[in-house]
């Protein structure tokens, strides 16, 4: 059995359509990023630019994705097998590859871990799950969790993960990229564009 105010949430939970991020978020790209087999993802930082990057490990290896636009920037579809997946890491991290060569991603997802639920100006996200097994990702800002204001407001149900399993959701430690990441799929919004620096500035 369940309170009625555990009944009431669920209902408000099942009574909100999917929506768009709000300003300023936008997704990367105009569809998900197939990545089948996909087991779980981590982010870094590249180099010189302080841009965030998305790392994919899924069953056919490891990839690096620019978070802005969404442009693959390495692959590996072969990795060592000692570092193909995180659980072999105290960690759950994987080496990695392209730009972060010589560091270690920590990846969260199907073994594991977890990325941030909050920046820090504010937003937070989470995950509902009204029509379990199901998941529903849910972002809000300035506290307006789901139970309290309307959604479209001060809050948004973004993603609604019924066609495939949930691996991980999150933002990157920037805050600047939050992302989504089921077992076939990766979704990313940015709060940024193509050649805008890391504070909001132009990249020279």
């Amino acid at each position: 059995m369940i309170s009625d105010y555990q009944q009431q949430l669920r209902d408000r939970f099942l009574s909100v359509s999917e929506t768009p991020a709000p300003t300023p978020w936008h997704p990367t790209l105009d569809r998900r990023i197939p990545i089948g087999g996909l087991l779980g993802i981590g982010f870094g930082t590249a180099p010189g630019t302080g841009d965030d990057l998305a790392m994919v490990v899924s069953v056919d290896g490891h990839g690096l994705f620019d978070t802005v636009t969404g442009e693959k920037l390495a692959r590996d579809r072969d990795p060592d097998p000692d570092d193909s997946t995180p659980d072999t890491s105290p960690d759950l991290s994987c080496p990695g590859l392209g730009p972060l060569a010589g560091t270690r991603v920590r990846i969260a997802g199907r073994f594991g871990g977890g990325l941030h639920t909050t920046s820090s100006d504010g937003w937070s996200v989470e995950v509902v799950s009204p029509e379990w097994p199901h998941h529903r990702v849910l972002l809000s800002k300035d506290g307006g969790m789901p139970h309290s204001g309307p959604h479209g407001e001060r809050w948004w149900h973004i993603f609604d993960s019924h066609y495939s399993e949930l691996r991980t959701v999150g933002f990157s430690p920037s805050g600047r990229t939050l992302a989504v990441a089921t077992s076939s799929d990766l979704t990313l919004w940015t709060r940024r564009t193509a050649g805008e620096g890391p504070a909001g500035t132009a990249n020279a």
